[in-house]
């Protein structure tokens, strides 16, 4: 059973969390004190549970809270050896865990077991943070919050801040919290529902401050030329752009994108100050940790062509790496972590919006998200005072802190395919449902692209969230359908990787009863249709200039003479061919395409379920619930083959054991002698 302390922590977390307007996502802390029965002794033991490393107030349940006794914990005062050496505490909270289990406590600890209050909430609200950045933080915290709130200067998270916070609530009995300088802010109370109270007064309480008396144009004026553009051209220059800035981000390693064209953003670089607040960078750690000290912010008006704003971008890049790495080779030290790479993470392009990256799409998407914060941040700063965030030498010894590169050691090995993403035609069902389902279980980021939008979009669902899948519509036959497919691809995404070309259909004819609109349906539809996407997705790939992967599905039926089937058989082989023609051409650019020759794929198949399955069967002279297995029984193997095996074989063509290998076509058929490839 839930401690009732516990209980109350993790309603009024999730309460505090589902807010956007308290903190940020996984972003601060809670706690609570109470006491439990030690299993040991069977006498009662004051616990501390504070929220644990990593985890976010919004969605926190019992399993990611760390249990501490908190005698032990306050014990720690009496060992602590000092600010210089305050890191070696985080080590001695693990002698202090109550029980086992539970998640591993953070950096922040020691301020929720020293606290001299039952309930502590420790947020990143951007009121509170626009104050603890403004110039003159500490006045203004006297000035908004008179007594009851006490500025505390800039201090790394730390045992000492605990001590030192800790001190200043037993010096001012009739402060209900502290505004962090640079941070954010602490609040506490002795009951769970007096500390959330005094939480949101602080932060409704700065916020109102600002809105009274902050200046309407704290951002100064609009720089012409730099205005949003029209939504449609907006949309379209985005997605000409994202190829070129998603290779500029992955230039050390890949990553996935997410874009934002939110009103926000652009009002904030149409200003006058944008660049200057640009420069300045993020203050709280939070923000930074995940967008880096500062973003690349194209200087061209939103007016420049989109070749004039790709070429200022890579030369805008050359000069970010080099200025990260004089900031790097500015405070590094002997025992530092090495360089974890100099390209932006954050990307802001005048007039069309932010492009944000991450080892995946959660972690772009709320480095987005952290970067919006930070202009609200700077917005309310600006408005009643000047913003001034903490300086590069102490963020430098928060982003390349030993606790923080211990944390990312501790990371989960990645799976082959994060940080690729995949866009699979005809994916709703059947072949390429199973591949894309095999992808996103790898960990690509999965573009569900089929002809009915509704199927692909439940088919995305089915993979998990946005940040997992999306469908889009994609008439394959239709260049303007597949470009329009493409864009929304790279846009949710920030680019394509993996190209699986396996839309398809056929109709089971003999050659005389054969006519040409069957021929053109199937040709527009395999042959057309995967010259349409690979040329739509080549582009992406040579912009990125990361290599990448075409995958064909076409057929035994490529090498194979079988009855009554011209009009398939001869649109397979054409998409065979097409693999062998763009591996030659699409090689110098890294891209690799390779083809995959299925049979007699039964169950699960779309193509059988629409009347190709009856006519194969009354060619062959069985019923049709007896196919699969005739196929299988003219195989060498015997074994049916499914739309798992597959997608198998698209994992295997596009993971790194086969990284050499073009121009390939493998048979997933059990083995018919006669397509042997020759």
């Amino acid at each position: 059973m839930t401690n009732p302390a516990a209980a109350e922590l993790i309603a009024r977390s999730n309460r505090l969390g589902a807010d956007p307007k308290n903190t940020n996502y996984a972003g601060g802390n809670t706690s609570a004190k109470g006491t439990e029965t030690d299993p040991v002794t069977g006498e009662p033991v004051e616990l501390l549970w504070v929220k644990g490393s990593g985890g976010d107030l919004g969605t926190l349940t019992e399993q990611g809270l760390a249990v501490l006794r908190l005698d032990r914990l306050q014990a720690l005062q009496g060992v602590y050896p000092g600010v210089d050496r305050e890191d070696e505490m985080v080590a001695a909270f693990d002698y202090c865990l109550h029980g086992k289990g539970g998640a591993a406590p953070s950096i922040d600890t020691a301020m929720h077991g020293l606290v001299d209050a039952a309930h502590v909430d420790h947020l990143h609200p951007d009121s509170g943070i626009a104050i603890a950045t403004a110039a003159d933080g500490e006045q203004l915290t006297a000035t908004v919050f008179g007594d009851k709130v006490v500025w505390v200067p800039w201090r790394r998270p730390g045992f000492q801040l605990g001590l030192d916070i800790a001190a200043i609530k037993a010096a001012n009995p009739q402060a209900v919290g502290c505004i962090l300088g640079g941070h954010g802010i602490t609040a506490w109370g002795d009951t769970s529902d007096e500390a959330e109270a005094n939480s949101l007064w602080i932060i409704d309480t700065a916020a109102a401050y600002l809105a009274e008396h902050g200046d309407p144009q704290p951002f100064g004026g609009v720089r012409p030329g730099f205005e949003a553009l029209p939504e449609v051209e907006r949309r379209e220059r985005a997605a000409a752009l994202a190829p070129t800035i998603r290779g500029i981000a992955s230039h050390d390693k890949p990553m996935v994108g997410h874009f934002t064209d939110a009103d926000v953003v652009l009002d904030f670089l149409a200003s006058e100050k944008a660049p200057a607040l640009a420069a300045l960078g993020t203050s709280c750690p939070d923000h930074f940790l995940r967008t880096k000290v500062k973003p690349l912010l194209l200087d061209l008006p939103a007016t420049a062509a989109a070749d004039e704003q790709i070429a200022r971008l890579h030369e805008l890049h050359a000069e970010y790496r080099a200025d990260y790495q004089a900031y790097y080779d500015a405070h590094a030290t002997a025992d530092s972590p090495a360089i974890r790479g100099a390209d932006p993470l954050i990307v802001l392009v005048p007039g069309v919006g932010m492009f944000s990256y991450g080892a995946n799409k959660q972690t772009a998407r709320v480095a987005g998200e952290f970067y919006v914060n930070a202009i609200n941040v700077m917005r309310g700063a600006e408005s009643v005072s000047t913003y001034s965030p903490i300086s590069d030498a102490e963020k430098f010894r928060i982003e390349y802190w030993a606790l923080e590169e211990a944390k990312l050691q501790r990371m989960p090995k990645p799976k082959t395919h994060q940080g690729r993403i995949a866009f699979v035609t005809g994916a709703a069902s059947g072949i390429g449902k199973a591949i894309a389902t095999r992808l996103a279980a790898e960990g690509a980021c999965v573009v569900v692209a089929d002809l009915d939008l509704e199927k692909a979009q439940a088919a995305a669902a089915e993979l998990g969230s946005a940040d997992v899948a999306i469908g889009v519509a994609a008439n394959v036959a239709d260049a303007a359908a597949v470009q329009a497919a493409l864009d929304e691809a790279v846009l949710a995404f920030g680019g394509v990787d993996l190209v699986v070309n396996n839309a398809g259909l056929s109709l089971s004819k003999p050659l005389l009863e054969t006519t040409e609109a069957d021929w053109n349906l199937q040709h527009d539809v395999m042959a057309k249709g995967s010259f349409l996407v690979s040329k739509a997705a080549a582009r992406v790939l040579i912009d990125q200039k990361l290599g990448g992967d075409v995958i064909y599905i076409s057929s035994k039926n490529s090498v194979f003479a079988g009855p009554n089937n011209i009009a398939y058989s001869a649109t397979k082989a054409d998409q065979a061919h097409q693999v062998r023609l763009l591996a030659v051409e699409l090689g110098e650019h890294g891209v690799r395409v390779n083809g995959i020759n299925p049979d007699g794929v039964v169950r699960g198949s779309g193509i059988f379920a629409s009347g190709w399955g009856a006519n194969r069967a009354a060619t062959y002279g069985v019923e049709e619930e007896d196919l699969g297995q005739f196929y299988a029984n003219r195989t060498i193997l015997k074994r049916e083959v499914v739309p798992e095996n597959v997608a198998d074989a698209v994992y295997v063509l596009t993971g790194p054991e086969l990284s050499r290998t073009t121009g390939l076509h493998i048979p997933v058929d059990s083995g018919v002698a006669a397509a042997f490839l020759r």
